[in-house]
């Protein structure tokens, strides 16, 4: 277990302050003030594990994987399997060859749609998706739709927020061919019920794909537990290096699909007649090109943080800050919360003002040193449902403590007294 992380009677309490001694990077911005980051929703910053492991790869065992027969090429191999099977344990999945490593979350969902989904999808056919679908959780299947001729329908939300499942009972109808939802909203901080999702789902042999971008880093993930079929994540938003993701599929899922890209080392054989040509196993035949080692390395290396620091204290330190952020919003005149039920929410609280723009609190916020996001979040579907055209976001993690919550709240009330007099 971390340093960061101390237990307390029967509960281990997570110090930000010793949590954010592994981040070079808040040391380079604090020269002068307190750099209060809070724009994890979008990508998290990034521990000196992970660095090290970045740069040891390239540095003392970097090599052609899968490839050589020389030692060096051997031991890239052996760490980048190794890194496979790390989050094969950090998501409960069977077999780390249900694990393929790609650049992100987002292509890891146009794999699903377009060598899963597509060849098994007709005219009169539906795929499902929720209203407060990422851009990258919904683009996917329009496109794969429309090209088949299909129909892509929303489960829209109950008043509070949630997903209306109740609502939509024809969501297992016999001609519904996949549902694909995000596990936490990246605008609400909503967390989806997938499991029950799930349950039902696979009742009707409905497979089930979870965009697990937003929750990988708060919550304890487990795919057995959740029962679905397929789950995307990105590196960056767990503390991992950008430009690598993982999708989990199961077995069963990964063995009929095809592949994004061809080439590389995914072929066992390659004749003249395409016929002749043969996919690699999996996941291989998924892994097409040169596959990132040192990534997937930094990537296990992040996981192995997370789970250092203790999931479940993880999760109970950013919901603390989250829910004394939401409260204190809530007393700033003009200020009104997405949504507006006092929900559960997983790190992320987005809110309006009713006279000042969001990207002028994100201005004004970041001029003292409060970093927020302020746009529609990659998620148009939602916002114009919810009525506004952007919202500025407050999102937090494990090295953020309650300073950076009441900086957040001067900025947004001096935004208030700056601009509405």
């Amino acid at each position: 277990m971390s340093v960061a992380a101390q237990s307390i009677g029967d509960q281990v309490v997570i110090d930000p302050a010793l949590v954010r001694l592994d981040f070079p990077i808040f040391e380079t911005w604090e020269s002068e003030r307190k750099f209060h980051y809070l724009d994890n929703a979008a990508t998290t910053h990034k521990p000196t594990r992970v660095i090290d492991a970045l740069t040891h790869s390239y540095t003392q065992c970097y090599g052609p994987i899968h490839r050589g027969l020389y030692p060096l090429a051997e031991q890239a191999t052996s760490n980048f399997e190794s890194a496979r099977r790390t989050l094969q344990q950090f998501i409960g999945a069977t077999s780390p060859e249900e694990l393929v490593f790609t650049k992100s979350a987002t292509e890891a969902i146009n794999m699903v749609a377009s060598g899963w989904l597509k060849p098994r999808l007709h005219s009169g056919d539906v795929v499902w998706v929720s209203r407060m679908e990422h851009h990258s959780n919904y683009l996917p299947w329009q496109r794969v739709c429309r090209e088949r001729q299909a129909e892509l329908r929303i489960i829209e939300l109950t008043e509070d927020g949630q997903l209306d499942l109740s609502g939509t009972p024809e969501l297992f109808a016999d001609n519904t061919k996949l549902i694909a939802v995000s596990h936490i909203s990246n605008v609400l901080g909503i967390e989806n019920p997938v499991a029950a999702l799930c349950s039902a789902a696979r009742e009707h042999g409905i497979p089930v794909l979870i965009d697990a971008a937003q929750s990988v880093s708060h919550l304890d993930l487990d795919v057995a537990e959740m029962g679905c079929d397929f789950l995307a994540f990105s590196a960056h938003k767990m503390f991992g290096p950008t430009g690598i993701g993982l999708l989990y599929g199961r077995e069963e899922r990964l063995s009929g699909m095809e592949p994004l890209l061809v080439g590389g080392g995914m072929v066992d054989r390659v004749g003249e007649d395409s016929a002749a040509s043969q996919w690699s196993g999996i996941p291989a035949r998924f892994e097409a090109g040169s596959p990132d080692m040192p990534g997937a390395v930094a990537f296990a290396a992040a996981a192995d943080y997370l789970v250092s620091l203790n999931r479940e204290s993880v999760r109970r330190h950013v919901a603390s800050l989250t829910q004394l952020a939401a409260r204190g919003l809530m007393t700033i005149p003009g200020v009104s919360l997405l949504p507006h039920a006092q929900l559960p929410r997983h790190g992320i609280v987005s809110f309006t003002h009713r006279e000042l723009h969001p990207h002028d609190l994100a201005q004004v916020a970041g001029e003292r040193g409060v970093a927020i996001r302020a746009g529609h979040h990659c998620a148009q579907p939602l916002l114009s449902y919810l009525g506004h055209s952007a919202t500025a976001r407050a999102s937090f993690s494990v090295y953020n403590d309650e300073a950076d919550v009441q900086a957040l709240i001067e900025a947004i009330l001096s935004a208030h007294e700056m601009f509405s007099g």
